[in-house]
């Protein structure tokens, strides 16, 4: 299997506890202005697709994907796929993991028009994020577990598979880094202008922590900042980059500002971060 040819695994044997009841289908859709990308909505059975290095090139490690979109849908490109091709020619295998969403109208412009009104409707998003969000971070521990259970199979090191996500996906991301046990803790993780969430206490044995934000995007900083500084004070690594301008959601796209280059530095980051785990 190599980076051209991934293969999707289901992270739950059966259906995903505590939404066993869902009825709706999972879809993957070109959503229409102003969004413009290509979207995944309606998860109910959490997969994820696997992306392998190249055997000659393989470090071992291994992170697991979480693509954002407000709990609604998955930037699956720009957040996820781009960046599993990204990780695996430096020789990381990448799992990008479709976790549980809130439900949509199968009808793109009807999700549009109602997502819309939610997210101007703050108190009702922080009500349907709280109620989900909790699904969520189960998947993302759970991605970890998967992982390591197949660390023999897919070459990998049990002790170097970590997380990485972006805005919704950074709070799956924040929660398998603070509640996972032995078994689903990813041993380093990667917020990327992570949408806010309760941080609560930091456990001694945390895994390094990067962030990434950009300093126009007050959505993302009033989140990434608390969170470094909690990483800070239970005396754990974590390393923080907030650029000048970039926005909310640059993922992998180029637009010519400073967050163009965050993906290089958490390449070496991690790099760095595995030399000294030899």
């Amino acid at each position: 299997m190599s980076d051209t040819s991934p293969t999707v695994v289901p992270i739950w044997p059966g259906q995903a506890p505590g939404s066993e009841d869902w009825p709706q289908q999972e879809q993957e859709t070109d959503a229409p202005p102003p969004l413009g990308i290509r979207v995944v909505r309606n998860v109910v059975h959490p997969t994820l697709t696997v992306y392998l290095p190249d055997p000659a090139i393989a470090s071992g490690a291994a992170a697991v994907v979480c693509p954002g979109g407000a709990f609604h849908f998955l930037a699956i490109d720009h957040e996820g796929d781009a960046v599993a091709r990204w990780l695996t020619v430096r020789g990381i295998a990448a799992c990008v993991l479709r976790y549980r969403l809130l439900p949509t109208d199968p009808d793109d412009a009807m999700f549009m028009r109602r997502l819309h009104q939610t997210m101007a409707d703050r108190t009702r998003m922080q009500a349907l994020i709280a109620e989900l969000a909790p699904l969520a971070i189960a998947d993302g521990r759970q991605a970890v577990r998967v992982v390591r259970q197949h660390a023999a199979a897919w070459s990998l090191a049990p002790d170097r598979v970590g997380i990485l996500g972006f805005s919704a996906g950074g709070v799956v991301t924040v929660g398998a880094a603070l509640h996972g046990d032995a078994d689903s803790r990813p041993s380093f993780a990667a917020p990327i202008y992570s949408a806010p969430w309760e941080i609560g206490a930091v456990p001694p044995d945390a895994p390094p922590l990067f962030i990434a934000v950009a300093s126009d995007d007050p959505f993302a900083t009033s989140a990434s900042v608390p969170l470094y500084l909690a990483w800070q004070a239970a005396g754990r690594p974590a390393e923080l980059h907030i650029y000048a301008a970039g926005g909310h959601g640059f993922g992998m796209r180029r637009q010519g500002l400073p967050s163009d280059a965050w993906i290089d530095r958490f390449g070496e980051w991690l790099q760095g971060y595995l030399w000294r785990r030899g």
